[in-house]
Order: C-alpha cells, then structure tokens, then sequence
C-alpha cells in the first residue's frame, strides 16, 4: 500500500481535528474551505484515495458522511443516524427516526470495525431482541446491505407499513419471517416484495441504564 503522501496527511489530520472540535466530520464544502483547496473535485479525489485505503469510511445518503476508521490511529468512528425499533415498527421518516445529519459520531471499541466499510449506528428502542443480548437503550452497529444471510439480524423497511424494524430475517416459502428474538413474542410474515433489508448488525454497545 502506498504511504500517504504530505498533502493528504494533513487533510486527514484536517478531518481529526475538526472531528473532536465538533463532534462530527466535515462535508465537502467545509474540507474545501478549510483547506484552502481550489475545487471540490480535488477534495473528492484525495478522499477517495483515503477511502480506498482504508483511512476513512464514506456513507451513501448522508450529508456528514466522512468518519474515521482504525487505519486511521483511532478504534473508529460511526455515525449515529437515529432509531430501531425492536418491538413495534418505528414509522420512517420522523423526527427521530434516522436524519442525514448525524445526531453525533461515535468512537467504537478496538476491532469492533474489523476492517469494514459503510458502518452506522442505531439506538434500540424495544425489548424483542432481548434474548440475542440487544436490550433497550443499547446502540447497535450496522453495516449498509441489502441482503443478509437467512438467521441474521438485519434493519428491515416494510414498504407498504412504511416502517422500519430490527429482527432476524429467514426466507419461508413464498414469505419472509421477521423472527424477534424473545420467547414472549411471536414472528411477522411479510411477501418477499414489502421488504428491504437496509442492514446487517455486526455489533453492539450495551447502555448501562438499559433505557432509550
């Protein structure tokens, strides 16, 4: 891998600081004015430079979608975008559902990255998970995707409800089981066309009051 040169360095070194000045990254624009860089187009190229070596993550459809990864000398960062309902459906979009603007940017535990790319957090709201150690309260780390694995937990759109809701997807004959993970609640079945998988969970960071 080739050494980053001085320039982009400091444009890292840019986007640090202005991280823990503000408790989130810059856009574009602000990168191109603090900077001092002649187009947003050379500010795109060294991003992605940064990007494809792993020094930073991108995140599609979000206006502040620039954080930093291990690579980068710290654990990570990942933006908060809002809540997952892990009981009822949260209806989507609302006021505190998920926002383009991060509500802040969390710094994650050493490898819990592990080397992977387009990662937000949510915060749960809901007590349908509780078996697979997902409590009320707690932040769960997502991993943009549209498709997972039969028996994972994922971040699931109902098209038609207009909603959004985390639990474990299986693919039944002709349905899709939505499968809590808690003995005292039963699964949903929705067509396979009423959902979209916007997610896979890949971690969790347990709240100590257990409260959202």
């Amino acid at each position: 891998m080739t050494p980053l040169s001085p320039k982009r360095r400091q444009l890292l070194d840019f986007i640090r600081q202005f991280r823990q000045q503000r408790g989130y990254g810059p856009t574009v624009r602000e990168i191109l004015q603090g900077r001092n860089i002649s187009s947003i187009s050379l500010v795109q190229r060294d991003l992605k430079v940064l990007e494809r070596d792993g020094y930073i993550s991108r995140h599609p459809g979000i206006r502040r979608n620039i954080t930093l990864t291990g690579r980068a000398g710290d654990a990570g960062e990942v933006p908060l975008l809002g809540y997952i309902a892990a009981g009822q459906p949260i209806p989507v979009p609302q006021s505190e559902a998920w926002h383009e603007t991060p509500l802040e940017t969390l710094g994650l535990p050493a490898g819990m990255a592990s080397g992977r790319s387009n990662l937000y957090a949510l915060k749960v709201r809901g007590l349908s998970m509780i078996d697979a150690l997902i409590d009320d309260g707690d932040i769960v780390i997502m991993q943009a995707a549209s498709t997972v694995n039969d028996g994972e937990m994922a971040a699931v759109w109902l098209k038609t409800e207009k909603e959004v809701t985390l639990k474990r997807v299986f693919r039944e004959r002709g349905r899709v089981r939505l499968q809590p993970a808690n003995s005292q609640m039963k699964p949903v079945y929705h067509h396979p066309e009423n959902i979209e998988v916007q997610g896979r969970v890949v971690g969790v960071i347990r709240s100590l009051t257990g409260s959202s």
